[in-house]
């Protein structure tokens, strides 16, 4: 076997380390498609995503004013857990249920286009914004589609 040269190690170990970096997290399940669907665990999930929210939002706000180290330090965690959960709520509407679920062919799909948007917009409120009636309207926006995707058994 050769030895690598310098600049193919290089090379190697710039694309390892940027598959690292630019990963995205798959929140959604694959697009092949596999035929293996749980929607109510991703109304579950994104419920529990707003919940985290909420108390993210909460320890912002109990934190603002201090200005001790500890608790800018919490505040700016608090933050990037707050804003981590929103996108994982957007990304879930999206890749999952806009490009998988909902479709054109459904006798009610506007209507459902419009819930399934109503949630991104929320959730980017959320995002954009530390008072819970955010978070509350995304929770009831979030709620709002369970009726599409209801629990099964396995």
């Amino acid at each position: 076997m050769k030895t690598m040269t310098k600049t193919a190690v290089l090379f190697f170990l710039t694309a390892a380390a940027a598959v690292f970096v630019f990963q995205e997290n798959a929140n959604a399940h694959c697009q092949i498609p596999c035929g293996i669907y749980d929607d109510y665990a991703r109304v579950e999930s994104m419920l529990e995503d707003a919940a985290t929210i909420k108390k993210s939002m909460r320890m912002i706000n109990e934190l603002s004013g201090k200005t001790d180290a500890g608790s800018r330090n919490q505040t700016v965690r608090w933050v990037m857990n707050k804003e981590e959960h929103a996108e994982k709520i957007i990304t879930t509407i999206s890749s999952y249920f806009l490009t998988q679920r909902v479709k054109s062919s459904q006798e009610d799909y506007k209507d459902r286009l419009a819930k399934h948007h109503a949630v991104i917009v929320s959730a980017m409120k959320a995002k954009q914004n530390t008072r819970e009636k955010y978070v509350k309207i995304l929770i009831e926006d979030i709620e709002s589609l369970a009726p599409y995707y209801r629990s099964h058994d396995h």
